[in-house]
């Protein structure tokens, strides 16, 4: 079989009850995740644009737009939702991607489910079949897309995300097969607009492209066969013509890839590659009580690749403060602590930060695999200190997953950081439940206080 055909396979025959109660309380914790992040997005400049686009495409109906009153048809929600949840970067990951899995996966599927009345259970298990056939892909060819520049969370989440659409429609093997085709149709994304709106349109695209594709599929649409591996296929194109056959031959080998490579939930709302350093740096603040005004210069070392994504050397925006290792550092010395109100215009253009920019310096070793990940963290203080702290494991990574309670903590966060009002903790409970409705889920949040 071709990939497509593999994947097309894969997707038809996944059987749920291959899902533990642990399995499925993770699909659970990543949803509640996702929905509060795009809650917390929704007044983001990005956001309001998306709305505002949503609006030329004329009145629609069938699914929520997370955190606000209104409804739009699937696409357009799955579209808008996206957008929401990935422009805080606030969104969890999963390390084989070098990106965002839930982000290009339960907006699309929270829009389909909640048109077509399909229960949580069936859900759930379009989730795992997108994250197993991401993880499959990104172990292939992720290191390769990324370095060629490609947004792996869009480019290669969007053949997972079709995937997911397709099991959660119960589509057969050979429309799988076509939509994958029509998924690659469509995939784009480009790291060059990381800290910037285009960055979230990446991700709202991905999810909208992979109901497109679904729907085209299921109403008989077609695609090649060698959409993913011809010559001029995906793999060449996005890769460098990786042998994807091999890679998607273990689909849904049990452990399963959402045991096996996890999820990673993230504690601070900027891109994960400076997660372990902020972890090392409030650690060292907190431990001697250095300010910002006490340091001479900061000296970051990190595996190989680290430091990629983190293109914004002197920032002057809140996006652009996402993507910068100086940034990062510089805030987390003079605040303490790394939240949503981190990442303002006026909180970046602050004159104590943009005087020590220079002052922050990041290398990472050489080598040819991201993996295994860490940060060493160096303080050189005015008083002619040098402290420094090595972070391995950390903190909210699939090693060292956040407690349920950390988690529903966040979302109350996110809600209250947008004057929202919802239990999280009801809405952990309704999404474990294999009966529930995303209606369910929904209902019991407000949309302004």
């Amino acid at each position: 079989m071709t990939p497509s055909e593999q994947i097309g396979a894969f997707a038809a025959a996944f059987d749920a009850e291959a899902l533990t109660p642990a399995l499925r309380h993770d699909c659970a914790r990543s949803l509640l995740d996702t929905y509060a992040v795009g809650v917390a997005g929704k007044n983001e400049p990005a956001s309001a644009r998306a709305l505002a686009y949503l609006a030329t495409l004329g009145a629609g109906s069938g699914a929520s737009l997370w955190g606000c009153a209104g409804r739009a048809a699937p696409e357009a929600a799955a579209f808008y939702n996206g957008v929401a949840a990935h422009v805080l970067d606030y969104d969890d990951v999963t390390s084989p991607l070098r990106g965002h899995p839930s982000v290009v996966l339960w907006p699309a599927l929270t829009a389909l489910a909640q048109a077509d009345g399909i229960a949580m259970g069936r859900l759930q298990s379009a989730y795992v079949v997108g994250f197993e056939v991401m993880c499959k892909l990104a172990k292939a060819a992720a290191v390769d897309a990324y370095a060629k520049g490609w947004h792996v969370t869009a480019s290669i989440g969007i053949i997972g995300a079709a995937a997911a659409c397709t099991h959660l429609l119960a589509l057969d093997a050979e429309q799988t097969a076509h939509a994958i085709g029509i998924a690659v149709a469509q995939a784009a994304g480009t790291r060059a607009n990381f800290g910037s709106d285009a960055k979230s349109f990446q991700a709202g695209h991905a999810n909208a492209a992979a109901i497109r594709a679904a729907r085209l599929a299921q109403a008989g649409f077609t695609s090649s066969p060698d959409a993913m591996d011809a010559q001029q296929g995906y793999a060449a194109l996005y890769g460098q013509g990786q042998d994807l056959s091999a890679a998607l031959a273990t689909l849904g080998a049990v452990p399963l890839e959402l045991a096996t490579s996890g999820l990673e939930v993230k504690k601070y709302p900027l891109c994960y590659a400076t997660h372990r350093t902020l972890d090392g740096l409030l650690d060292l603040h907190a431990e001697h009580g250095i300010a910002l005004a006490d340091v001479e210069r900061v000296e970051i070392e990190t595996s190989p690749g680290a430091l990629v994504p983190l293109i914004h050397h002197r920032p002057t925006t809140g996006l652009q403060g996402k993507f910068s290792l100086e940034y990062a550092v510089a805030a987390a010395l003079l605040d303490g602590h790394i939240g949503l109100a981190t990442f303002t215009d006026e909180a970046v253009q602050r004159p104590a930060i943009q005087a020590f920019l220079p002052f922050v310096l990041g290398r990472s070793t050489p080598g040819d695999s991201i993996l295994p990940r860490w940060a060493l963290v160096r303080l050189y203080t005015r008083d002619g200190q040098r402290i420094e702290r090595k972070v391995d494991a950390l903190r909210g990574s699939a090693a060292l997953p956040l407690t349920d309670e950390a988690l529903m903590a966040k979302a109350m966060d996110c809600y209250g950081w947008v004057g929202f009002q919802a239990d999280a903790g009801a809405q952990l409970a309704i999404a474990s439940d294999p009966a529930a409705r995303v209606e369910d889920f929904l209902s019991i949040a407000r949309h302004e206080k």
